[in-house]
């Protein structure tokens, strides 16, 4: 099945790049410049493309992004600390993001004929993220029955919306997934910050799933007040 991968460079689509190699046909990665607050993780993406031996697209609809206000990933407001589990996260949402990201890779995936696009939502977005629930895809995909028909028929891979992010890591191994080369942190700084909702929720994966973290962190002990309630030095 010839397989379009929406990539942004961070841990689960490159992980889902990886599968999707494995187990389809993947013919491209497809990542979006949005305005988001740093491009950092698009490096990654291409890095990821490259390894594979396919094409790498960045869409950029960064004008569209800069009217989608009031997040910490596109305006100047400070990105949250914590879990994604805390109501701050919801800072971190960029409305219809994944619908509109979505709505121009399947124009794309029909016109190049390919047989789907595959998404790495998964079940630790759906606290905040409501385009990342088993709903949205659903009704995502049915909406595109309707658009294509009679052109095309693509479907919407979305494998990993039902587990947590420590069931992607432990796919991750099985595909050989280089997750040091992966990006996940909102702040786009030198090093991971370990503090950001997606550190917090990167680095409890890997404990989760019992692999070693390559990832290098500004704060490498945060996650474990963030997850827990307490301090890395009383769990130990």
């Amino acid at each position: 099945m010839k397989t379009i991968v929406i990539c942004s460079g961070g841990l689960d689509s490159v992980s889902l790049a990886h599968k999707v190699a494995a187990e389809h046909q993947l013919i491209g990665l497809l990542s979006f410049d949005y305005g988001q607050r740093h491009r950092k993780e698009l490096d990654y993406a291409a890095a990821c493309a490259k390894r594979l031996g396919v094409a790498h697209q960045i869409i950029d609809i960064s004008a569209i992004g800069s009217h989608l206000t009031g997040s910490a990933l596109t305006d100047d407001i400070e990105v949250p600390d914590g879990h994604y589990a805390e109501e701050t996260m919801k800072a971190t949402v960029v409305p219809n993001r994944n619908a509109i990201m979505l709505a121009i890779a399947f124009g794309l995936a029909a016109a190049q004929q390919a047989d789907a696009v595959a998404v790495a939502v998964h079940g630790g977005d759906h606290f905040i993220y409501p385009d990342c629930r088993p709903g949205f895809i659903d009704a995502f995909q049915a909406m595109q029955n309707q658009a294509l028909d009679g052109y095309a028929n693509v479907l919407l891979l979305a494998p990993y919306v039902t587990i947590s992010k420590a069931d992607i890591v432990t796919d991750g191994v099985k595909y050989g997934t280089p997750f040091a080369e992966t990006w996940s942190c909102y702040k786009g700084g030198a090093r991971h910050c370990g503090r950001c909702g997606t550190c917090v929720e990167r680095r409890e994966a890997f404990h989760l799933a019992g692999v070693d973290d390559p990832t290098d962190y500004d704060d490498p002990d945060f996650w474990v007040g963030a997850t827990t309630g307490f301090s890395a030095a009383e769990v130990k």
